[in-house]
């Protein structure tokens, strides 16, 4: 059945479509109304302008081979194309079958020609690799269509299908099919936090994604956070020192990256549209309503309305392996926005997952509030939010710190924290490390070894300190 509110000349599309999918060529004497033909032309020509370099040149020679003439109408539809769609990244095939069939010459031609178009016979090119731009050096696994993908993953195309479940596979009053786990836990601002962690078959699947197509694409340089050779360190290092810091937080990074921004990174990565909508589903999922009723949430209703609602729709989710580097990739826009913004007002810009960093001299600090407005401004723009109760305006005359760390002459561990740090490690060699694992963590003596690495990772002196009290527990 058609969607409710689809056009008849939409439903002719994808009859026609229907009747392509999986032939090389066709006939067009067959089908003998002329809305059917007419929706045939526009699929073969969406394929065609879809198929390779968005030139004129190169479409008119797809369109010709196709179409087995070269029509005159051809150039000058080509160019009107072009025009419509610059670029860089490729247009949904739908969009470019909607713009087919509003445009006039188009119309005029098939009203001209529709006696010689009855005897037509199409050659719709194949779906290849269609990298943009810079995309072209990036080296991941060329994939041209859902078999190839299906087998790349090791699975069977109808698998492929059900773990992307890019449609609703449970039928109406079932339960929803669900391939996540999920916890939850009520953040100090009052608001609601998912971690969505994938099944072992589906996690298996993230992380072949993640290894060889994600880890294989540099992030944008301003990104810090799970990026290979970055740190904390390396996102504050930029702003030691100087006379004004603008701290800003984005809110609720992971579910505010929608599924459509996923599947147009994998386009611009050169994939064709069903394997990028398909990899895109592998990474993003939406979480049935129905699972909020066992999470027994202590939470007031109207947050956890405003849950239901931010994680059904199909986003990023966090807890799968490929979310922080899907995350980086599809946040390159605004990280370059953000960059130019900054380099405009004489500043710098850095960013570790949501947190967002800006610092600069004199002349930065006596338009600071005027700059956050515009920040959030163009967060908005990329349907992100920024968290204002979170922005913080710091002067050199306050700690100035981001992300745990202290930058007003270097970087620095908070005084608080390696206190803090210092006297658990004290009491787990007098009296024993089960006394001081009160947060029940599974593998508490990697626990704090990690919290000692960071120390010294910022400060070696006094990480060499503590090293020496973590040495003398008996584990």
């Amino acid at each position: 059945m058609y969607r409710t509110g689809t056009t008849a000349s939409e439903r002719d599309c994808a009859s026609a479509e229907l009747l392509t999918q999986g032939r090389t060529g066709w006939s067009l004497s067959a089908n003998r109304a002329p809305a059917m033909l007419n929706a045939l032309i526009v699929v073969t020509l969406a394929r065609c302008f879809l198929a390779g370099e968005a030139n004129t040149n190169a479409i008119c020679d797809r369109a010709r081979a196709a179409l087995g003439k070269n029509w005159p109408w051809l150039r000058p539809l080509a160019r009107r194309y072009v025009a419509r769609f610059p670029g860089p990244g490729r247009p949904r095939r739908r969009e470019v079958e909607q713009f087919l069939r509003r445009d006039r010459g188009l119309a005029a031609a098939q009203r001209k020609h529709q006696a010689d178009f009855e005897n037509l016979r199409l050659i719709g090119p194949e779906p290849t690799m269609q990298p943009i731009g810079v995309a072209r050096s990036w080296n991941v696994p060329a994939i041209a269509s859902s078999g190839e993908l299906a087998g790349w993953l090791g699975l069977e195309p109808g698998e492929l299908e059900w773990f992307a479940n890019l449609r609703d596979w449970s039928p109406p009053g079932t339960v929803p099919l669900n391939h996540y786990s999920y916890a939850a836990a009520i953040k100090r601002s009052g608001a609601i936090r998912l971690i969505e962690a994938p099944k072992t078959r589906l996690k298996t699947i993230q992380r072949r994604i993640l290894a060889e197509i994600l880890d294989r694409i540099p992030a944008h340089p301003a990104a810090h956070g799970f990026a290979a050779g970055r740190s904390i360190r390396t996102f504050a290092a930029p702003h030691v020192g100087r006379t004004v810091v603008l701290r800003m937080d984005l809110q609720d990074f992971f579910p505010s990256m929608r599924a459509a921004r996923v599947q147009a990174f994998f386009r611009t990565a050169g994939y064709p549209e069903l394997v990028a909508d398909l990899l895109g589903g592998l990474c993003t999922h939406a979480t049935h309503r129905r699972i909020w009723k066992g999470l027994d949430l202590p939470a007031a209703p109207e947050l956890i309305r405003d849950a239901q609602v931010l994680y059904s729709r199909r986003h990023v989710p966090q807890g799968a392996p490929t979310s922080p580097a899907l995350a980086n990739l599809c946040a390159w826009r605004i990280d370059s926005r953000l960059t130019g913004l900054a380099r405009s007002a004489g500043a710098i810009y850095t960013r570790y997952a949501d947190d967002l960093a800006f610092s600069g001299g004199p002349e930065f600090a006596r338009g600071v509030e005027r700059f956050s407005i515009h920040v959030a401004a163009i967060l908005l723009e990329e349907g992100f939010h920024a968290h204002h109760r979170k922005t913080r305006i710091l002067h050199r005359g306050v700690r100035q710190y981001l992300a745990g760390v202290v930058i007003n002459d270097r970087i620095n561990p908070v005084r608080a924290d390696v206190d803090r740090l210092r006297a658990i490690l004290h009491n787990c060699a007098l009296h024993g490390p089960n006394s001081q694992n009160r947060d029940n963590h599974p593998d508490f003596r990697n626990h704090l070894r990690g919290s000692v690495a960071f120390i010294e990772s910022l400060n070696p002196q006094k990480g060499a300190r503590l090293r020496t009290i973590f040495d003398r527990i008996h584990w």
